[in-house]
């Protein structure tokens, strides 16, 4: 799979919007993706396309995703949520030097709408919020990470492993 578009499908999928009214543990989130699909084709599950992935960059490449707040582990990517961050508006789960920006457009109980845009995609999803230390999204969107028009969709599974971040740096 073209690392682009994984790279895409990454930023557009952990867009989480999540506002004050839905306070989050702050510390270290695991985020895991399944049933990926593009224009109607399943994708290999993110757990194995982030093995591949591991074994294809060089030790600056990971190095420079780390220095951004990504950390391959696990059963996805981990990232590290401050406090400030869980008491503002918006996660920044994504690169904030993506271009990608997202708007809540409903809420009702623990179930928000939002949209998306970003550079080369767009689209909307749900996040559904179990408790403090977990929610889930399913999206769907347009993406041109190869320059063809594509139709994607994913769900994300976000769990919270602890306060301790370890060696994992939050995002700024």
């Amino acid at each position: 799979m073209n690392l682009r578009l994984l790279g895409l499908f990454m930023a557009c999928g952990l867009s989480i919007p999540v506002a004050q009214a839905q306070m989050l543990q702050p510390g270290l989130w695991e985020l895991s993706s399944s049933n990926m699909q593009v224009d109607g084709q399943q994708l290999p599950e993110l757990q194995v396309m982030l093995g591949q992935l591991q074994n294809m960059l060089t030790p600056e490449q990971k190095a420079q995703l780390e220095s951004q707040g990504l950390t391959m582990a696990g059963k996805g990517v981990r990232v590290c949520l401050t406090p400030e961050q869980v008491k503002s508006d918006n996660i920044p789960l994504t690169d904030p030097k993506s271009g990608c920006n997202q708007q809540i457009t409903e809420r009702s109980g623990n179930q928000w709408k939002f949209r998306f845009s970003c550079p080369k995609a767009q689209g909307a999803g749900v996040a559904t919020f179990a408790s403090d230390r977990e929610f889930t999204t399913q999206v769907n969107g347009t993406f041109n990470a190869t320059g063809i028009q594509q139709k994607g969709s994913m769900d994300t599974r976000a769990v919270w492993l602890g306060q301790n971040c370890g060696t994992v740096k939050p995002r700024t």
